[in-house]
């Protein structure tokens, strides 16, 4: 489990076909990896991986990706900067809201202007996500936890509006992002969960 609060920004240096998939070498900032080891969960740009290989002293680790993944994901495939965050532990304060690391989509930027002081970032989502998305609810974008502040439903998707704060632009990825940009979606895992008990038409009932 993950939170959507990035604890740092990498790069992906170095991509190789790993069979039907591929390994990447992810370089990240230094000191990262210091409490790092080899089967430990880090999310990239949202996308929970395992970590196969890591040299703490370079600051470097490496996972494989399968194609299924890499079909699924954006952003993961080729050399770029990613955000990084270290699975959830158990005594960590969730700071923003509960992320299982796998991603449901992909959406496209479609607006992405600077209001003074913040900017708005808009997005259009698959329209099967839309159910999902609320005013004020959550939602991570490649990874980092958002507050949804309009939602609008079309025939081609639903388009949703953030904010984002400077502090936000300056500690992840999202200040490189430029309209048609692929971003990776996870909705909130309660939404998830409320879906499905009224998709079933069954009323849960005290104790079971």
């Amino acid at each position: 489990m993950f939170t959507g609060i990035i604890s740092g920004t990498g790069r992906i240096v170095d991509v190789h076909a790993q069979g039907a998939g591929k390994r990447l070498t992810v370089q990240a900032p230094p000191g990262y990896l210091d409490d790092v080891q080899a089967g430990d969960s880090i999310a990239l740009n949202g996308a929970c991986m395992t970590v196969t290989e890591f040299d703490a002293a370079a600051s470097r680790f490496s996972l494989d990706i399968s194609a299924e993944s890499l079909a699924r994901t954006a952003g993961l495939g080729e050399t770029g900067p990613v955000n990084l965050e270290k699975a959830l532990r158990a005594h960590d304060r969730l700071g923003g809201h509960l992320v299982s690391g796998h991603v449901d989509g992909i959406g496209r930027v479609t607006h992405f202007g600077d209001l003074g002081g913040h900017w708005e970032l808009r997005v259009r989502a698959p329209r099967e996500l839309g159910r999902f998305l609320a005013y004020k609810g959550s939602i991570t974008v490649n990874g980092v936890s958002l507050t949804v502040n309009r939602v609008a439903d079309g025939g081609d998707g639903c388009e949703f509006s953030i904010n984002l704060i400077p502090h936000t632009l300056q500690q992840t990825t999202l200040g490189t992002l430029q309209v048609g940009a692929p971003v990776n979606l996870e909705v909130d895992l309660i939404a998830r969960y409320v879906e499905r008990m009224l998709a079933s038409g069954v009323a849960p009932t005290p104790g079971g």
